[in-house]
């Protein structure tokens, strides 16, 4: 073997296993994130879990964790209602159909925005995503506020829509305090997290790509669906999943835009915990919700990977 070849190799083993200065580094960058999601995701989530299975309070909370015998006192018993009685479950699927809805809604916006982005000069590129996120810089609840004035009925709005629908002969309606509403609240509040992920796909995509297609003789739609869309599906998921998850379990939106016709399930979790006191079930309805968005995010996983491998 020669000198080269042992100093190659020698180089490849050493790299192969990293020094202690370099794993302590490794450890300084990513322990505190990893500390910080341990006590502050994973411990509570395990807390409500167990929870779950214990006793309510005979004045709410929790029943004590053993019994007279000095025996673990846990049950299955706060699971039963979300089962047997529909109207957990009517509300819980009511708020998987609102998330679909804006999730959905969102792609159908973000993706023209996010393309006019990617495709602006670069020099406009930096002020079109800072006006995308100009609405973080203010407050949260000062936002749906003022939704309450544009959908309220003595609004601009409602009452042209009530113009419009009285010249075809329909009965005015409220826009206010319904589930179309929420629906408006839920993507205008989601709408940057799906424009984000999108731009920064649609940004790395190479131009030569769809030069190539158009010298081949595709149409502008042919290059967007057959080059454009499928590079651009890890964003599509990814921004999905970072509005599916949150517009599933949000409620103070819904407690402000929605009333009783808009509750969702993350009104009812909230409901358990502050007005009932009933911990147990509150947990439990946590538990059908996190695993709902686990499952959602598992399968925008499984269908991103068939795409990665094709494109690897």
């Amino acid at each position: 073997m020669s000198d080269v070849a042992k100093k190659s190799l020698g180089g490849k083993v050493a790299h192969g296993k990293p020094s202690l200065k370099e794993g302590l580094a490794r450890w300084l960058i990513s322990g505190p994130p990893l500390l910080y999601l341990i006590f502050f995701f994973a411990v509570p989530t395990l807390i409500m879990a167990f929870a779950a299975f214990r006793y309510p309070g005979d004045y709410g909370g929790l029943a004590p964790l053993f019994d007279e015998n000095g025996a673990l006192d846990l049950t299955l018993e706060s699971f039963a209602p979300f089962f047997s009685d529909f109207v957990y479950t009517a509300i819980f699927l009511k708020s998987l159909l609102f998330a679909v809805i804006t999730t959905l809604v969102c792609l159908l916006m973000a993706y023209p925005l996010a393309l006019l982005i990617a495709r602006s000069p670069q020099k406009w590129r930096s002020l079109l995503v800072l006006l995308v996120i100009l609405p973080f810089w203010s407050n949260f609840l000062i936002r749906i506020y003022a939704w309450m004035i544009i959908l309220g009925p003595q609004s601009a709005l409602t009452r042209g829509v009530n113009m419009l629908l009285g010249v075809f002969g329909f009965e005015p309606v409220s826009l206010l305090y319904s589930a179309f509403a929420v629906i408006i609240g839920l993507v205008y509040v989601h709408l940057p997290f799906m424009v984000l992920p999108l731009y920064a796909n649609l940004e790395k995509h190479d131009p030569a790509l769809l030069d190539a297609a158009q010298d081949l003789g595709a149409g502008a739609w042919q290059r967007f669906w057959r080059v454009t869309f499928p590079l651009s599906l890890p964003g599509v998921y990814a921004g999905a999943a970072l509005v599916f998850i949150p517009a599933l379990g949000i409620f103070a939106l819904s407690d402000i835009l929605g009333g009783t016709g808009g509750i969702m399930i993350g009104n009812v979790i909230k409901q358990q915990f502050l007005d009932s006191r009933d911990w147990p079930f509150g947990s439990v309805l946590s538990i059908m919700l996190t695993v709902a968005a686990l499952a959602a995010a598992g399968f925008a996983a499984l269908l991103a990977r068939p795409r990665r491998r094709a494109y690897a």
